[in-house]
């Protein structure tokens, strides 16, 4: 009875093993296998240990040198609980047969107990642990029992070290000092030395990376890319390549970028011509901020609202014609890009010279509507300070060119001294002569030679 009672308490605890579902670890069952040394040095037994009668061979039952007994096989099965910790059962067989002093032949040892086990730095090559556990073991004579008179209750401590050799497996070592609770027992040492192997964790896609540990669990992958796969092979894993089909490059995070400027194909706008990223990968030769596709002068800096080219300056006044208010008259930038003195002032003065005339031949300020004129242009100039003037001397076709020029030019001095000697400021007025180059009317009739032996006025811009 007191032997049924052992059996079904181990039985009990590896059912419990079995049923465990808690686990912390990718593959949560261990298998071992290995060899034992069962050494019954320097333990001793009491006096009904089965060596002999009245325990005679325990005066110094065992010779150092014939301490050890090989034998095996060992066996066990455990699974990860919590952080290193498992639970597992494990089973030992051996012969005894160095004895000394033995004259009764062989005795057949097994051993076979419920564990807890520790496991230290579980992520590194060598991990140490220790156990301790609660079982049954056996010395008989003779034939092999499952458990014998000699049997005995026996608790179990060791420790040992896992060595690993890859992520499912490695080589395993470990000594325990089993202490039998009956007198029947001996007690004894046990070093064992084998092969673990692990598994039972979920593996849905089959690539070899459980899913605990598998950033695509769901697909296919490689252990070297936590189980993704790299389906265009450019060395980025699908689930950290955004462009999975295509082949690309780390700093393009696995991305194309054919013209080598820095923007992926996927968002190139221009894939075959490097440009820059705040074009959409498009050039810009001419630095306009217009991209060469849609600029109408692609090698000439202009403006984007003037789809890239640069505006005209009709009047060539420095102002361009789309801010120029006039654009067909020079003027200054300052008063954009129209003169000083107005177009409508200009235009007034200039009826008013029609008044201005001059004798043939003549430079001479005379008579009383010239002077009368001159004093209207004064009053207007001060009406309107800002601007300068420049005096325009004309002359008619008779006589010679040259002299002509120069009657012109003193016809334009005298008109601006006049009108300096009435209050004008001579900073405000220049002088040109054009001789008869620029008619205003007909020189074959004495009208038109009249009309033509004028001054004129412009704004100075």
């Amino acid at each position: 009875m007191k032997m049924k009672l052992r059996i079904l308490l181990l039985v009990i605890s590896m059912m419990t093993l079995l049923s465990l579902s808690a686990q912390n670890s990718d593959n949560p069952w261990q298998i071992y296998a290995g060899f034992n040394f069962v050494d019954l040095y320097p333990t001793g037994a009491d006096e009904n240990a089965p060596f002999g009668p009245q325990g005679k061979f325990l005066e110094d039952p065992f010779n150092v040198s014939e301490r050890w007994n090989f034998g095996g096989p060992t066996i066990s099965l455990s699974r990860s609980i919590f952080k290193g910790f498992s639970i597992g059962v494990d089973y030992s067989m051996s012969i005894i047969k160095k004895i000394e002093g033995n004259s009764l032949g062989n005795y057949n040892y097994y051993a076979a107990s419920l564990n807890l086990k520790q496991t230290f730095n579980t992520s590194r090559k060598i991990n140490p642990f220790i156990n301790v556990g609660y079982g049954i073991s056996d010395i008989s004579y003779k034939n092999f029992k499952l458990y014998s008179k000699n049997g005995s209750n026996t608790l179990r401590a060791g420790f040992g070290f896992e060595i690993k050799l890859s992520d499912r497996g490695g080589f395993s070592i470990n000594t325990n000092y089993l202490h039998t609770l009956e007198s029947t027992g001996v007690r004894h040492f046990r070093h064992q030395a084998g092969m673990y192997y692990l598994f039972g964790g979920k593996d849905s896609d089959k690539d070899g990376v459980p899913d605990k540990k598998d950033a695509c669990p769901d697909q296919a992958g490689f252990v070297e890319f936590s189980g993704c796969p790299d389906t265009d092979g450019d060395g980025i894993p699908d689930n950290q390549d955004n462009c999975p089909d295509e082949a690309g490059s780390a700093e393009m995070n696995g991305c194309p970028d054919q013209d080598a400027d820095g923007v992926t194909d996927k968002d190139d706008a221009c894939p075959d011509q490097a440009g820059l990223a705040e074009f959409n990968g498009c050039p810009d030769s001419d630095g306009d901020s217009v991209i060469d596709g849609e600029d109408k002068c692609p090698e000439q800096s202009g403006d984007p609202q003037n789809q890239g080219c640069p505006w005209t300056d009709t009047d060539g006044d420095s102002v361009t014609d789309n801010i120029d208010a006039c654009p067909d008259q020079p003027g200054t930038v300052e008063n954009n890009g129209c003169p000083e003195l107005s177009y409508e002032v200009v235009t007034s003065i200039n009826e008013l010279s029609t008044q201005i005339n001059f004798a043939a031949g003549s430079s001479k300020i005379q008579g009383k509507i010239v002077k009368d004129t001159l004093d209207e242009i004064k009053n207007l100039l001060d009406e309107n300070p800002k601007g300068n003037l420049i005096i325009e001397g004309h002359t008619s076709s008779d006589g010679d060119d040259e002299k002509n020029l120069i009657l012109s030019k003193e016809r334009a001095k005298a008109v601006k001294e006049y009108l300096i000697g009435i209050g004008v400021d001579p900073d405000r007025l220049k002088t040109e002569g054009y001789g008869e180059e620029k008619p205003l009317s007909d020189n074959d009739t004495m009208e038109g030679r009249i009309l033509n032996r004028r001054v004129q006025f412009r704004a100075e811009f």
